[in-house]
């Protein structure tokens, strides 16, 4: 079974009908005991990251992902759960949870693209550039966009973490992988076809 963790920072509808639509039984919780029974874990999330790592820190949240990672259990961060995996966020400037060595960092606030200026947050549809295969990422075409909607950005220190990177007037890591930890800054389960496949990937990975 999957859990999808519930900690007040939103976007889990439309994570929970994507399961539904690829047939994926799930469960939405912030029960440690529910989500020590899963098999894989999905923590995703918009919001700001201040007010999410208070929350994860009231309920032990934090405490569990920690031990979870440890652990090899397969975790999927999206959008904020992804940013939220790492150290510091330069949001509210946030200790976060650390699974993760590097920070969150605000795109410039003048970013061009052939001489047009770049509105933040970047939202829309975007490619990603992969840096090597992943089970995750199997049968998702290389000409797919994902949708993203964000004024933040994953930086982890370790250039080996990167898993994929997109350009926006700027090239920025938006898919990270560490072990059994894959994450990334665009919604799968807004970005069509493409997306639900990552999903499906995720729910059969063993997390090696």
């Amino acid at each position: 079974m999957i859990a999808i963790i519930d900690y007040n920072a939103g976007n889990i509808t439309s994570v929970a009908r994507a399961l539904h639509s690829i047939g994926q039984e799930y469960v939405i919780t912030d029960d440690t005991k529910l989500l020590d029974s899963a098999t894989h874990v999905i923590f995703p999330g918009v919001g700001a990251a201040g007010e999410a790592m208070a929350y994860l820190k009231q309920k032990n949240l934090h405490t569990w992902l920690k031990t979870c990672f440890q652990g090899g259990k397969p975790i999927l961060g999206i959008c904020l759960g992804t940013q939220i995996i790492l150290d510091h966020s330069e949001e509210n400037d946030t200790d976060c949870i650390g699974l993760v060595a590097g920070s969150t960092r605000r795109f410039p606030d003048l970013l061009e693209d052939a001489g047009r200026t770049l509105k933040i947050p970047h939202m829309g549809w975007n490619g990603v550039k992969f840096k090597r295969p992943h089970p995750v990422f199997v049968d998702v075409p290389k000409e797919a966009e994902f949708y993203f909607v964000h004024s933040y950005y994953p930086s982890p220190s370790d250039d080996a973490a990167v898993l994929g990177t997109t350009d926006y007037g700027m090239t920025f890591c938006s898919v990270l992988a560490v072990k059994n930890l894959v994450a990334m800054q665009f919604h799968p389960e807004k970005s069509g076809r493409p997306g639900l496949q990552i999903l499906k990937n995720f729910c059969a990975w063993e997390g090696k």
